[in-house]
């Protein structure tokens, strides 16, 4: 809803300083709503007012200071322009206080705003009167809010305003939102308050926990019967961090009873006291460093001697990880679990937790196809690891993600991961690892149940400011080499909740053998996978309807490529290839051909017989490929002695019509096209135009590729840049569905 207040400052700011380009910003739009680009505009407007020649978004430290400089305080004595009392006003109104007629004039009703605007922030006693200061100012030309909003806490709220009243004068101390809520600012400045009260001085204190504030804090225990600020600080940090107690400087019985509890669920010594650990794990997300985990995870083979390391230091719980993307790694060569691993960890009384990670380092590699293809890829490793139906995997999302790519992308994500396992008959359960607000939103949207927390990132804006997630199963909170010797091995040490206790025994590994002819008592159920996610992204049974309609339904295809399950067989086992690439290839383009598809060929068909027009090549048939391609992944492949053929010229008319027709009318001849291409795309697509300069050189075929190597041939057959990219996420899911029962076919086999 449009405030008109708001509408009359965008209009102020549009009208006086050239719709923005005076500011060196685009126009405002009118539109009565508070944004940052609003705020923004009106610090840009006040430093233009105040002379500063380098405008910026930032109320930052030059700014402040020039008021100080200049003016000292804002008021009717020292307001230098109408126009910056304009700039005052409309920044009142945006912050939701009267701000007057936006006239220009430091009026009474502009006095009792900033006056409601102190008391909000809980500076009124500091800054009496209606004067604005350069802090109370700076804090005027941002989006925080200083009353409750969106379900804010009271008992939060006063922790703020106590802050900002108590430590506003500090040199590196400012305004902090007292909306009710925790937050990254709101974390820094406890820390700050912490450090002031252990007596460092301005410009020492600097809101990080490091040795100077452990150190103090080693000394600064409260219990029963403590008075003051230090119980201040500790009962505003337990509010901080959801807990049911009141702001108080007197510790009594309801907040010892209240810190046993918490010290219960951070898996602390039980006391009742505020000890050093107890005031870590308020402050910061990893907390006391110094404590033993039963839990840890690591890039490191587990072998029997440090195994035995592991139990000297008192762990039972291994996160190993299920997959290593990158081929040949050799900075992380044992990240992947291990030939034997699982054993020697069961035979040494160790437990194992698995961790399924790609790269997941950017919110663009989110996404729901992506989460289904997550899903599969891990079911897959999991078994062919030998994990038994109940065991957890967890997913991780290993980047400080923010509030909006949580809703964007990772929760899309894990509904894919989600819907992947349901398909899968809920063999497995799904676990989250990541910051705390990651964990806990995609815990809240029903995708997981539990959380391995990544609160070692103290920094991440996802730590910073939440609490510890209700459904934790391990807590990571520092990195160690622990053993000597053969035993040596560096780790991630993790407290352990008991939520989740990993795996004691598993089954043996399954194959990693040549694949074998399909078991078509198979057929009805990975018919009826397909079907499930393609319907999932869009794509219906029958084909759909209008623009987007395909001329082949969800059966046609699916048995069209099963038709030649003994070529692709066979097609396999001679290149060293799994089935998967082909069959996924083939489907995915067969499901896509449409009417426009059908007129392409109809054309490249008039070009050649009839000689209309000019298209003299498309991909077709049910593979979707060109005349040029087929011939230069035939001829890359004749040439190196992978199959026997006659070499033809991709680039005359003759030669591409004789190519087309096969791929167009042969499904025989496409289908063993198919891999001819994934092997041309091994080799960096030699000869070919697209992309410039062409494609990288990939390990020889082989049938342990990394998902990696998977999803760079998927994509080359396709093409290269954005739109092959995100179809070939998409097409990832495929694979690892049909890499599913491909793995089953060869456990079935022996």
């Amino acid at each position: 809803m449009a405030d008109q207040m708001v509408v009359r400052a965008q209009r102020f700011i549009n009208t006086t300083y050239g719709n923005g380009a005076t500011l060196g910003i685009s126009k405002l739009d009118e539109n009565g709503q508070t944004s940052w680009t609003v705020m923004y505009a009106l610090t840009r407007a006040l430093q233009y007012e105040m002379g500063i020649s380098s405008l910026s978004d930032s109320f930052g430290p030059a700014t402040l200071a020039a008021i100080g400089e200049k003016y000292g305080k804002l008021d009717d004595t020292t307001i230098p322009s109408a126009n910056f009392c304009r700039i005052i006003q409309s920044a009142l109104y945006c912050k939701g206080y009267d701000g007057g007629e936006i006239d220009g004039k430091y009026n009474a009703r502009v006095k009792a705003a900033v006056q409601k605007l102190h008391g909000d922030m809980g500076v009124g006693t500091t800054y009496p009167g209606s004067s604005l200061w350069p802090k109370t100012t700076k804090g005027l030309f941002n989006m925080d809010a200083y009353v409750t909003v969106n379900g804010g806490s009271n008992g939060i709220r006063s922790v703020q305003q106590w802050l900002n009243g108590k430590y506003i004068l500090r040199k590196d101390f400012y305004i902090i939102p007292c909306d009710g809520h925790h937050s990254r600012d709101v974390a820094k400045s406890m820390l700050y308050a912490v450090q002031y009260e252990l007596g460092m001085a301005d410009g020492v204190a600097n809101g990080v926990f490091g040795p100077g504030t452990r150190s103090g804090l080693k000394g600064r225990t409260v219990s029963t019967g403590s008075t003051g600020v230090w119980v201040q600080l500790f009962s505003g940090g337990m509010l901080l961090n959801q807990r049911s107690v009141s702001f108080t400087s007197s510790f009594d019985s309801a907040l010892a009873n209240a810190t046993s509890a918490f010290q219960s669920f951070v898996k602390l010594p039980v006391t009742g006291q505020g000890d050093f650990s107890t005031w870590a794990s308020l402050l910061v997300s990893y907390g006391d460093q110094d404590r033993k985990g039963q839990a840890c995870d690591g890039v490191t083979k587990i072998t029997t001697a440090r195994a035995n390391t592991l139990k000297a230091e008192g762990i039972t719980y291994v996160g190993r990880y299920l997959t290593n993307p990158i081929p040949n790694d050799t900075v992380l060569p044992e990240k992947a679990i291990q030939p034997g691993e699982l054993k020697t960890i069961a035979d040494n009384g160790l437990r194992c937790f698995p961790i399924y990670q790609t790269f997941g380092r950017e919110a663009a590699q989110f996404n729901y196809p992506a989460g289904r293809a997550a899903g599969m890829a891990a079911i897959n490793a999991a078994l062919e690891h030998g994990f038994k139906p109940g065991t957890r995997i967890f997913f991780a999302v290993d980047f400080d993600a923010l509030d909006h790519q949580v809703t964007n992308n990772v929760l899309p994500h894990f509904r894919g991961i989600q819907d992947a396992v349901t398909d899968d008959g809920g063999t497995f359960q799904i676990g989250v690892y990541g910051p705390r607000n990651v964990c806990t939103r995609v815990s809240a949207a029903g995708h997981s149940t539990a959380s391995f927390v990544s609160d070692m990132s103290s920094g991440f804006s996802g730590n910073f400011g939440y609490p510890l997630p209700n459904d934790w199963a391990y807590d990571q909170i520092v990195t160690r080499t622990v053993g000597s010797g053969s035993g040596a091995i560096e780790i991630d040490v993790n407290i352990a909740s008991g939520r989740d206790i990993g795996q004691a025994s598993f089954n043996p590994p399954r194959p990693a053998g040549p694949d074998v002819r399909y078991d078509f008592n198979f057929l009805n159920a990975l018919h009826s996978d397909l079907s499930k996610y393609m319907r999932s992204i869009g794509y219906a049974d029958d084909g759909g309807t209008g623009t987007d309609a395909r001329l082949f339904t969800h059966t046609q295809c699916f048995e069209t490529i099963m038709s030649f399950d003994q070529q692709t067989t066979q097609l396999s086992n001679q290149y060293n290839m799994r089935k998967a690439l082909i069959q996924t290839s083939a489907y995915w383009e067969m499901r896509h051909y449409d009417l426009i598809d059908q007129a392409v060929d109809h054309a490249v068909a008039a070009y050649h017989l009839q000689g209309v027009g000019t298209k003299r090549d498309s991909s077709t048939g049910i593979a979707q490929i060109s005349g040029e391609v087929s011939i230069r992944a035939w001829n890359h492949c004749i040439n190196k002695g992978l199959v026997t053929g006659q070499i033809l010229n991709p680039t005359t008319d003759a030669d591409i019509w004789t190519a087309w027709q096969k791929v167009n009318k042969d499904n025989g001849w496409s289908m063993r096209t198919v891999p001819l291409i994934h092997l041309w795309g091994v080799d960096g697509k030699p000869g070919g135009v697209n992309p410039p300069g062409g494609e990288t050189t990939l390990r020889s075929m082989r049938l342990d590729y990394t998902e990696r190597e998977i999803f760079q041939l998927i994509r080359r057959y396709q093409g290269f840049g954005d739109e092959a990219e995100a179809d070939a996420q998409k097409r990832m899911a495929l694979y690892q569905i049909f890499e599913k029962y491909n793995s089953i076919m060869r456990q079935l086999a022996g």
